[in-house]
């Protein structure tokens, strides 16, 4: 279906997604992005962090791609910065460690999961993944694939994985779009995991929350987006 004709819900969708999958090709050249280095899957993300506490203390893992990297974005206006923020205030004592890779995908993340779950004493694990995969039309069947060894390979270290839903563009169809949708919900029920439907909810399409490439969130859109998975997560930490 040509774009014109698209509702302004599925614009935004596609629109979200082509800036993921751009991002991950373009980042190294932006000199204002202060994440460039963690376009190399092998280069390890600096924790986002704003504790002095011990490296032993249990670790929140955000796995994910260019929306958990904090694309456009300094360090401190990121959604883990502002997560650590909020857990450190409420007497949490869990340190926040960011593995977002701009452009990424399920493959990318199922690549080098066993290498983010080596940051310490890993105990929740943020799964942020998918977008691209929608964008690209990338079967559904290898989607949920990736994502199923992803949550395996938590799961069988013990970690708990908090599993983000994303959306597919429409111009692949309706049924791609449901498939892809269902994917999220079926890992979820399938592995008990705790699930937030989409993890842009409130940022998505408003223009006062995002950058001015009308697609990533801006600082006040993080806070958004931190709240979001706030929600999600603080149930499934341990009580200070």
């Amino acid at each position: 279906m040509p774009f014109q004709f698209l509702n302004f819900k599925s614009r935004i969708s596609l629109l979200l997604l082509s800036a993921l999958l751009f991002v991950g090709c373009q980042q190294s050249s932006q000199p204002g992005n202060q994440r460039a280095e963690n376009a190399n899957p092998l280069a390890t993300p600096a924790p986002a962090t704003i504790s002095t506490a011990a490296d032993d203390l249990p670790t929140i893992v955000a796995f994910g791609d260019s929306l958990t990297a904090g694309y456009g974005l300094s360090q401190e206006q990121s959604y883990t910065t502002l997560l650590q923020r909020k857990l450190d205030e409420q007497g949490f004592k869990y340190r926040v460690v960011n593995a977002g890779v701009s452009g990424d995908t399920s493959a990318g993340g199922a690549r080098r999961i066993d290498w983010a779950l080596e940051s310490g004493n890993v105990k929740i694990l943020i799964l942020e993944l998918g977008g691209n995969d929608g964008l690209r039309g990338l079967p559904v069947a290898e989607m949920k694939k990736n994502l199923e060894l992803i949550i395996q390979r938590a799961q069988s270290r013990g970690v708990m994985v908090l599993l983000a839903g994303m959306e597919a563009p429409t111009n692949f169809g309706a049924d791609y779009t449901r498939q892809f949708r269902q994917v999220f919900r079926d890992l979820a029920n399938e592995y008990k995991t705790p699930f937030i439907p989409f993890v842009l909810e409130g940022v998505g399409g408003n223009p006062r929350m995002n950058q001015p490439d009308g697609i990533h969130p801006n600082a006040e859109g993080e806070k958004i987006m931190t709240e979001t998975v706030w929600r999600a997560l603080e149930p499934l930490l341990a009580r200070p």
